[in-house]
């Protein structure tokens, strides 16, 4: 069985060629996967925050998407990815209280807009994402082959899609 690496909210881990980096419990946080199919280099953050300026930028920057991603590309580029070749999958963002109708309390569809003009800011393609909707879900980054296997839980159903 492969090494596994639990991400936890407002963190993020990178590893090379093989194990697993997961995170659990993403309702409206973002779980952003970053991955080099070349040199098997991949990451994963977990984020709370879409901005963190506009949250006073106080505390761990990986709890922020933009922040977070800045950590995450770094860490990745450490480890001999090329930033020309990263792909980025995206999950998470979901609308978990449905008595909140102010768009600025609207923290999953808000993150889910900041990573996306985020990674196209830094040149990164987004090749899969699942977000929105009620449910919450889990991740898995297979890192030998850049899979990543979903795990959602929504009405009481559990479906399972590998991207």
């Amino acid at each position: 069985m492969a090494k596994e690496i639990k991400v936890g909210i407002g963190d993020y881990a990178v590893g090379k060629r093989e194990g697993i980096i997961s995170t659990y419990g993403l309702g409206s946080c973002v779980g952003i996967t970053l991955y080099d199919r070349v040199t098997k280099v991949g990451g994963l953050l977990h984020a709370l925050l879409p901005e963190a300026a506009r949250y006073g930028g106080r505390g761990n920057p990986a709890k922020y998407v933009d922040t977070g991603l800045q950590l995450l590309l770094r860490d990745v580029l450490k480890l001999g990815a090329s930033k020309s070749r990263l792909e980025a999958k995206l999950f998470g963002g979901a609308h978990m209280f449905e008595n909140i109708k102010s768009r600025e309390l609207q923290i999953g569809m808000r993150n889910v807009e900041v990573a996306k003009r985020e990674l196209k800011k830094l040149g990164i393609r987004l090749v899969a994402e699942d977000t929105g909707g009620k449910g919450g879900r889990t991740i898995y980054l297979d890192l030998a082959t850049g899979k990543v296997k979903m795990r959602k839980v929504s009405g009481g159903r559990v479906t399972e899609v590998v991207y």
